[in-house]
Formats: structure tokens, C-alpha cells, sequence
């Protein structure tokens, strides 16, 4: 029943990767503008959830009435967004790729499980892009000063399990570690939103001495002694 609409997710997936292009190790672009858009754009294709979330639901059979209201994240499982916005560029890029490294250890295991889904190595594919753009986002970082942040947020810790949880308490656990994982997304794409708005603030109040010092140029008088004449005027 949920192939269809799976394929297309797929294809739209598929689509919106090809335009992104997330970097190869080993290529980082000196151009560190260009660089944050991909990486707020791929933080933005990671929220959403019919990446991964919602395959998962469908394939579970947690798409059903009632089942839903049991898949919401657990706390502390992935950083807030808070706890994100108060770190420094580097510590937040550092959290950031470790997440994602819990995340790629998490799909292996949905693909041992689950072998015939497109979307788990999809998915997998795109978390090593935007990890490579993280590696060359932090090698920018490297030679600019920059205030140190709070420590580093890690992963968060469930409490041990007092017995061995069911296979409908497992699909639950998944379920709730892709929303998580979504929502945490979604707060990286707004503090690499915040990043861009912080470059645009920058470039307006560029902007106007740029303006003045090309006026000034513009109204030097030219090597041949000409005098500059109002516009609308003829020479005398």
C-alpha cells in the first residue's frame, strides 16, 4: 500500500539531491557563502520527515488510528534548540557531525532489518554529504577567532530498560528517535538560518561605503584634464 507514495518520495528526494550537490571529501569550495547555503539547505531537506519518518511509520504499520500519539520524541535524546544557539560556530559544527554519526550507526541498523527500503541508503548517502560540508565549514572556522562556547552537547542517555521491550515497544523506540532526529534538524537549519542573517546584516552595512567609494572615484576628473559638468548642462 505505501509504495506508491514511497516512490514518490523517493524521485522527489532524488530530484532535490541533484540540485544541492553536497561535496566530496576532499573538495571543500574556498567560498564560505556558498558553503553555509548548502548546508542550510541540506539541514532543511533533513527535516523533513518524509525522508525517514514517515517510511518508517508506513512500513510498521504505525500509520494507524490511535498509533501515532505514541511516536513523539523522547527529551534529551538530541540537543534543543536552545542548547544548540548557545554554543560557539565550532562547538555547534562538532555537535552537529556527532549527532549524524549516531544517526548513520542508527540506519545501519534499520537496513539489517529492513533490507529492501530505498530510503534507509538514500538518506545514508545524504548524512555523509552534509558531514563533509560540516569538515570543510569547520577548516573555515579554523583561522578565525572566535569566543568560546558552552561544552559541547553530546548525545543524550535513556535510562536502562528494566526488561527486554516488545517488538511493538521497538518500532515505538525508531519512531521516536526519527522524530527526534527530524525536529533536531529542523533547529540546525534556524541556527544556520541565524548565520546567514548575520552575513546579510554584514553585507548592508558594507554596502553604503562601498556605494560612497565608488561615488568618489566616479567623480575624479579623467587624465585629460576634463571638468566634471552637471548632468543636463553643456560644456561652455
Amino acid at each position: 500500500m505505501w509504495a506508491q507514495p514511497m516512490r514518490r518520495t523517493l524521485l522527489s528526494l532524488i530530484l532535490r539531491l541533484l540540485f544541492l550537490n553536497p561535496v566530496s571529501t576532499g573538495t571543500c569550495p574556498g567560498d564560505g557563502q556558498k558553503l553555509l547555503e548548502q548546508l542550510w539547505n541540506q539541514a532543511n531537506l533533513l527535516q523533513d520527515t518524509s525522508l525517514l519518518l514517515d517510511p518508517y511509520i508506513r512500513i510498521q504499520g504505525l500509520d494507524m488510528s490511535g498509533l501515532k500519539q505514541g511516536c513523539q520524541e523522547r527529551p534529551g535524546v538530541f540537543p534543543s534548540k536552545q542548547a544548540l544557539q548557545g554554543l560557539s560556530r565550532t562547538d555547534f559544527l562538532r555537535t552537529l557531525r556527532t549527532q549524524l554519526g549516531q544517526v548513520l550507526h542508527r540506519l545501519h541498523a534499520f537496513q539489517q532489518d529492513m533490507p529492501d527500503v530505498q530510503a534507509w541508503g538514500m538518506a545514508t548517502r545524504y548524512i555523509h554529504g552534509i558531514r563533509n560540508n560540516i569538515h570543510c565549514m569547520e577548516e573555515l572556522l579554523q583561522g578565525s577567532p572566535e569566543t568560546a562556547g558552552p561544552p559541547q552537547a553530546g548525545p543524550g542517555t535513556s535510562p536502562p530498560p528494566t526488561r527486554t521491550p516488545d517488538a511493538f515497544q521497538l518500532k515505538l523506540k525508531g519512531c521516536r528517535f526519527l522524530r527526534g532526529f527530524h525536529r533536531f534538524m529542523h533547529s540546525a537549519k534556524q541556527v544556520f538560518g541565524e548565520w546567514r542573517e548575520t552575513l546579510r546584516r554584514r553585507s548592508r552595512r558594507q554596502s553604503p561605503r562601498q556605494a560612497r567609494q565608488r561615488g568618489v572615484r566616479g567623480m575624479q576628473p579623467s587624465r585629460r584634464g576634463r571638468r566634471l559638468v552637471p548632468r543636463g548642462q553643456l560644456p561652455r
